[in-house]
């Protein structure tokens, strides 16, 4: 292996848990992140002349240590110099002097926590959680959390950020900053929180990476050679899953880190069917069932049935269980129906919203007929939540058009025409319009 090949190894494995380790120690996401890519460029110089050490993590975390403690050193003795020339000019009174020794009594403690003698034992793991619980902190914003947790735990740069979410990379990083900046105001702990708030900010964790799964999961609907950034956009999906992996690690005892899990490996196994080679995106009823992902699947069902032991069901392992309801089908027509809608009962229950309400009335539909469908639709039409959600009156049209009125359909599929944003969805209901309106 060369040392090149060595340090993209040893990114790919390690990045988060060195910048972890120099966060907890020095409370300073900054310095952190500055210390660890410092620590992979010295790899670069010193593994090609030394050979790769036996522990490649334990070298990075060391090397980044040092290089934090040599610029918080370099940092006091530019204050030092600094209040030296201010008390010459009689600017300094008592008081702030007691500031200035209070936080020289910080700098000493962040210091004496990153020299050799004082360094914690290793805790790789601990740290790794410490850094999401404090990415995914629900007083940071939602797209601050999720930008923050890809550039934290990926080691993604911010330039890769701004194009995997569409978006000019001075905005990313004007994200970026807000929500370091925040951290530091609201003075958020690099820790795992206390028992009481475990809950609540584990939810928060769970969230991010559904929302970062979405972001990467939706691109697998669009024509490949349509969409700016397609591959990074579909990376997304993958490192979600990763993530997700190590929030199950991390959290060996929250059944919902593995409801998670399993819904998003079951959905990403389905990736390669989303779209047909005519980059029109095929319904989970059309999709060629023989390109899903047949390890991931089995993968999937394994990590729910794992989450469902414990007995202690939530929102992602119900929507796993209805994934799972769909991989375990051989065809479409094979699906049990009446089963997605019990489910589907049991997550509205714990998450009533219009969006959870609109997917049950598919189930419905399959399960109790068209006309019992459209009555479940349009209970929910209302909903000023779904004003400008395309689903909405394409799902009414589907259904509108198996109950034999394909004038009434037409109309619904030209209001999704005009509410749809992706391609592949609009290629879709193209289709679907040229086929009630033969020329």
């Amino acid at each position: 292996m060369t040392t090149t090949s060595a340090v993209e190894d040893a990114f790919r494995s390690e990045w988060g848990r060195v910048l972890g380790a120099v966060a907890r120690a020095t409370g300073d996401l900054d310095l952190a992140e500055e210390s660890a890519q410092e620590a992979f460029v010295q790899a670069l110089r010193t593994w090609s002349r030394d050979g790769v050490p036996d522990r490649p993590g334990a070298w990075l975390t060391t090397t980044a240590r040092r290089h934090a403690l040599d610029v918080l050193r370099r940092r006091r003795v530019e204050a030092e110099k600094s209040e030296t020339a201010a008390r010459r000019g009689d600017r300094v009174d008592g008081p702030g002097r007691a500031a200035d020794a209070s936080r020289d009594g910080v700098h000493d403690a962040v210091e004496r926590g990153l020299d050799e003698e004082g360094w914690a034992p290793d805790d790789p793991d601990g740290d790794l959680l410490r850094l999401l619980f404090t990415c995914c902190h629900p007083a940071l914003p939602l797209e601050g959390r999720v930008a923050l947790t890809l550039r934290a735990l990926t080691g993604m740069t911010t330039a890769q950020v701004a194009r995997a979410f569409l978006v000019p990379e001075a905005t990313m990083s004007q994200r970026l900053v807000r929500a370091k900046r925040r951290i530091r105001a609201t003075g958020i702990a690099f820790r795992v929180p206390p028992p009481g708030l475990l809950a609540e900010r584990t939810s928060s964790v769970l969230a991010v990476l559904y929302v970062l799964f979405t972001e990467g999961y939706d691109a697998w609907a669009e024509p490949a050679d349509d969409v700016e950034g397609c591959a990074e956009r579909r990376a997304l999906a993958a490192d979600a899953v990763r993530l997700a992996r190590l929030a199950v690690r991390l959290l060996p005892d929250e059944p919902e880190a593995r409801g998670l899990l399993a819904l998003l490996l079951l959905q990403h196994a389905r990736r390669d069917a989303r779209t047909g080679a005519d980059g029109v995106v095929r319904t989970l009823a059309d999709q060629d069932r023989a390109r899903w992902h047949r390890d991931e699947l089995d993968e999937g069902l394994a990590v729910l049935d794992d989450a469902l032991a414990a007995r202690r069901p939530g929102p992602y392992q119900v929507q796993a269980a209805i994934a799972a309801l769909h991989c375990r089908a051989a065809t479409a027509g094979e699906t049990d129906w009446a089963e997605v809608l019990a489910l589907y009962d049991v997550l509205l229950e714990m998450t009533p919203t219009p969006v959870v309400a609109l997917n049950r009335a598919v189930a419905v539909a399959e399960a109790q007929g068209v006309d019992a469908g459209l009555v479940a639709v349009d209970a929910v039409a209302q909903d000023p939540a779904l004003a400008g959600y395309h689903l909405l009156p394409a799902l009414r049209a589907d259904l509108l058009t198996r109950s034999g009125r394909p004038a009434d359909a037409v109309v619904e599929l030209r209001r999704a025409l005009d509410q749809v944003d992706r391609e592949g969805d609009r290629r879709l209901l193209r289709a679907r319009l040229a086929a009630l309106t033969p020329r």
